[in-house]
Formats: structure tokens, sequence, C-alpha cells
């Protein structure tokens, strides 16, 4: 097994490798990154859902077979972990984002180096337009943290419920907004965000995203547009071009807006000229909702956010290249939200950084069809700062059970290993599944799983995760 100490330059040699087979490329690749909010695996036409969910998704589904489909991309449990894991290429708990917190200062550092810095430095324009999730104070905003521009909201979408919420007192709690801000500014205030807003929102982030694009475009200058839009998050209201369109009623309405949204942003790659030269990924951070009216699904798998069943893991993956990832792939192989930040650094150009852990592996030669397989066999899944299972190739030990984001999570006397081709639900062994724990001919997995675990432990004691909570400005504590 590799060293510990050896995690980063692993992934550096790696970068550096893919780096020689883009060097002669004069041109760097622009990236777009859609990330829905809590939609779960099974919704979109390609992964099962589409008709069987009450609207069509043509325009996502055209996508998926335009590049690569994934069925196996893992993400963190709830929305700050994911969105950190997507930042920093670092697992949630190395920085002290594992988990969703009110009224407490939260979020990523500024010590911390984030995609957009990267992306920044290497000489894109970036331009952020969504949900951020990851800090709302000075120094951990967007526009603190390597973004150009910035309209959206600071935290959740629930929060958009606020002013209509009974007993509301707006001089104790001032009524959520949706902001904007340019680099190092402090954001201002658009408007109010509440249920008159909300279903407006996706579309007006969409537009903005458009309108950089086209600026960036007209000057040559390479971009890179984060999307994080802000549904199918409760309350999933869509917008009013979409109300009733489907007769399936208001969620179906919703993932018509969905797939028409993506489709406009696709569009306007096509229309500026960009399509060979555009990286796009369309994805979601979470698994799907679990709550009154906003149910959603994950399909082939069991079970919603804030925990780790693959139904709150697995999301939708979809990623086009043109003339460079392989189109009409669809693969099974395990690909982590972490490792997007390595994986797209030797296309645009910019160095993973070495003076800190770095979690997430080189997947491009994977995606452009260099390697068969994934550069990654598994990964620990916390939810909040509980190590509560661990997956690794077609297996998953659990060691905690919780089936639902309302149970207290109950440890296993004796850890259970699922083999996920034969016990996908993950059912064999808990109440109301299979007498069979399905760890009686897999306790081999064991102790493959523990080294991995020990291995990954080891990691955070010789670099200390950054505190919850933790000051601004943050340095970590030379030994």
């Amino acid at each position: 097994m590799t060293p510990v100490k050896n995690f980063s330059v692993i992934v550096l040699i790696s970068s550096l490798a893919t780096t020689f087979a883009w060097a002669n490329e004069s041109v760097k690749p622009n990236v777009v990154f859609m990330m829905m909010d809590n939609l779960g695996w099974g919704e979109i036409g390609v992964y099962g859902g589409g008709a069987l969910r009450g609207a069509q998704t043509p325009r996502l589904d055209t996508l998926a077979e335009e590049g690569v489909r994934l069925l196996n991309f893992n993400v963190e449990p709830q929305c700050t972990p994911s969105r950190s894991a997507l930042m920093t290429g670092r697992h949630p708990i190395r920085s002290g984002t594992t988990k969703v917190v009110w009224g407490l200062p939260y979020g990523l550092v500024g010590w911390e180096v984030t995609i957009a810095e990267l992306m920044s430095e290497a000489g894109y324009r970036t331009g952020m337009f969504g949900k951020w999730h990851l800090g709302d104070q000075e120094g951990r905003y967007p526009t603190d943290q390597g973004f150009d521009q910035w309209y959206g909201i600071a935290n959740t979408t629930d929060e958009s419920q606020y002013t209509s919420q009974f007993g509301y007192d707006p001089e104790v709690v001032e009524a959520p907004k949706i902001v904007e801000a340019d680099r190092g500014e402090a954001p201002t205030a658009v408007k109010d965000y509440n249920l008159t807003t909300r279903p407006m929102i996706d579309r007006e982030l969409t537009e903005r995203a458009i309108a950089f694009m086209e600026e960036a475009s007209a000057d040559d200058a390479p971009f890179f547009v984060y999307l994080p839009y802000t549904q199918s998050h409760l309350p999933a209201i869509p917008h009013p071009d979409f109300e009733g369109k489907t007769g399936n009623g208001r969620w179906a309405d919703m993932l018509a807006e969905v797939d028409y949204n993506a489709g406009q942003i696709l569009d306007a790659i096509d229309r500026l000229g960009l399509r060979d030269n555009t990286i796009v990924i369309w994805t979601s951070d979470n698994g799907p909702e679990e709550a009154p009216n906003h149910f959603g699904t994950a399909g082939y798998w069991r079970g919603f956010y804030f925990t780790t069943l693959e139904g709150s893991l697995r999301a939708p993956f979809l990623i086009r290249w043109p003339g460079h990832i392989t189109e009409g792939m669809v693969s099974n192989e395990i690909v982590h939200m972490v490792d997007i930040l390595p994986s797209l650094a030797s296309a645009a150009g910019y160095k993973v950084p070495e003076d800190r852990m770095i979690d997430g592996v080189d997947q491009l030669p994977f995606f452009t069809g260099q390697t068969e397989h994934s550069a990654r066999e598994g990964f620990p899944a916390y939810n909040g700062n509980r190590l509560q299972s661990y997956k690794w190739r077609n297996f998953k030990v659990h060691y905690w059970q919780q089936d639902s984001m309302f149970d207290t999570p109950v440890a296993h006397n004796f850890p259970r290993v699922h083999n996920l081709l034969r016990d996908p639900k993950e059912l064999f062994g808990i109440a109301g599944g299979a007498n069979n724990t399905g760890a009686q001919n897999l306790t081999w997995v064991f102790p493959a799983v523990t080294e991995r675990i020990l291995e990954f432990q080891g990691t955070l004691k010789e670099e200390p995760p950054v505190p919850f909570p933790a000051p601004e400005p943050y340095q970590p504590v030379p030994e």
C-alpha cells in the first residue's frame, strides 16, 4: 500500500503525466460546472427517471450520450461538505466542513485553496451563479475564494421560507437575501429571498451565467463557470413558465425546468462557437430530499441524504468534452467529488496544491479513455464528524445503522458488509431485511478496509483538520 506521505505526490505525478497530453493545445478549455441541489440519482431519464417521474429530460439525456455517464459518482451526505469537497479536492473532515449548521460561523477558511483560485491563477475568468453554502462572513464568500463574480445565495434554499413561517420576526432574523458581488468585495443585497423570488432564481442564474460566458468569449478569455442551481432543494417550486406544464404536479414541472435550464446553457455554448473547447459537467451535490411534499428518488438505490446509504452518496454525473472525453461511455467505476479539482488541473493548466493533503485523484485519463479503470477504489464516508461507513470496490462496510435522516445512528455490534452488486439496497442483515448479514462470506473485506481506514486516519494525525468553528483568518498551528 502507498505510504500516506505520498498521497499528494501521486496526484501531482498523475496530473503532470496527463498535462503532456494536452501540452500541444494552445487554447485552454472553458469549464462549465452545473450542480443541482439534492437531485437524486434516479430523477432524469438516463438514470431511469424522466417519464417515470412525470417529465421527460431530453436535453440532459442527449448530453449523456455525448460524453461520459457515471453510475458510481459519489458525493458527501450533506450540502456543505459536498461543496467543500468540490472546491478543495479534500474530504470535508480535513476542512472543518463536515455538516450543515445554522447560526454559527462556518464554511471554508481563507487558508483553503479552492478550484476557483487555481483557475484564476491559470488565467481563467471565474464566475459563480447560485448557492454557496460555504460561509456567510467576510473572508469566506465566493468572491473571497477566487471568483470574479457572484450572484446567488450564501446559504440554503429553505431559508426562502423564513418570512412566511409562523411567528417570523425580522427584528431577530434578517430576511434572507439574493446577493451579488465582485472579487474582493462584500456582497450587496439585490432582493429578499422568499417564496416569491424562490421560483424565479434558477432562471436568473442561467441568464447571468450565459451573459458571463458571452462577455468572456468576446474577449477571447477562457472561463470557469460554477453554476450551483437551487433546484430541487425544498421548497421545490417551479418557475411560473413551468407551473402546470407537465400536468403531473409541481415536482415534474420542476424537473422539466431543470432540463430546460441545462439546455439553455448548452445552447449558449453552441451559439458562441465554444462546444468543442468547453468541458461541461452536470451533477448533483447530494442524494434526494426526505421531507414531506418534497420527496426525491435515488432510483435503483435506497436512502436519502444525511445518511451514508448508496441513495445518499451516489449522484448523477455527466461530462462532455468533444474530441477528448469518451463519447457514449457508461461506467460503474468509483469516482468521488474530491476528484474534480485534480482531474481538471491538467486540462486547465493549474497545479494541484502540494502544501496540504489532497484526497482527490486525477480521473482525466479515465474520462478520456487512456485508462480502463478509475484511479480510485474507495473512500471513507463521514456523516458529520462520524466515520459511518467505508466504500471499497463493490463493497460497503457500515459501522453504524441509519436508514433515515431522521434516525439517530446506532453503532453496529459487528460491522455490516454489503456486496453492492448482489445487495444494492443494502438490506441484508438489517431489520426487515434478510437474516443473512452478508458478512458471513465477506469477512475477508474487513482487513482490507480496516487497513485503508487506519491509513486515512493516520493522515488526519499528520495534518490535523481545521477545527470547527474556526476563526478567520485561520492558519494551521505549526508543529
